[in-house]
């Protein structure tokens, strides 16, 4: 996954704060609107768009002779994949993920383990549901990753060519 420049930034928080999942979007317009204290061109609101798009950061869907936007994945799951992806990078994961886990707070280390104890329900067959504890319920709002490498878009070509 791509990092993102300044800009398209700025454009993803637009859609990401303002734009429910349910929404049919925001136009252009919307977001330079809502981008008004940067003073931008609609021209360039809509270069941006139509880059995220291109780079299927977006979604888009016509509306007349406009188009409509939304984010194509929530934040959470875009910074999710961006971690994964700074583990790619080389070394070893096993070492970037220990000096992660070293470098979190109590309470987020707290969120990481009722995650992971979930997770390991779910693998067993318990629904990991309960309510119970910190992690009950965390799998509704945290998007589990992949099982392996293959299953994620754009590495299963990736370890083909290795």
């Amino acid at each position: 996954m791509t990092r993102l420049g300044d800009l398209e930034r700025a454009v993803m928080d637009v859609l990401w704060d303002t734009v429910p999942a349910t929404s049919n979007g925001v136009t252009v317009r919307e977001v330079a609107d809502a981008l008004a204290g940067r003073e931008l061109a609609y021209t360039t609101v809509m270069t941006v768009l139509d880059r995220l798009a291109g780079k299927g950061m977006v979604q888009r869907e016509r509306e007349g002779r406009a188009w409509r936007y939304r984010a194509a994945a929530s934040r959470e799951a875009h910074i999710a994949q961006l971690m994964l992806d700074a583990l790619d990078l080389g070394g070893s994961r096993d070492a970037a993920l220990v000096r992660f886990a070293r470098s979190v707070t109590g309470t987020e280390a707290d969120v990481l383990r009722a995650a992971l104890a979930a997770e390991a329900g779910l693998a067993s067959g318990s629904t990991g549901q309960s309510g119970d504890g910190p992690g009950g319920g965390l799998t509704d709002r945290v998007e589990a990753p992949p099982a392996d490498r293959a299953s994620r878009p754009g590495l299963a070509d990736e370890a083909a060519e290795r």
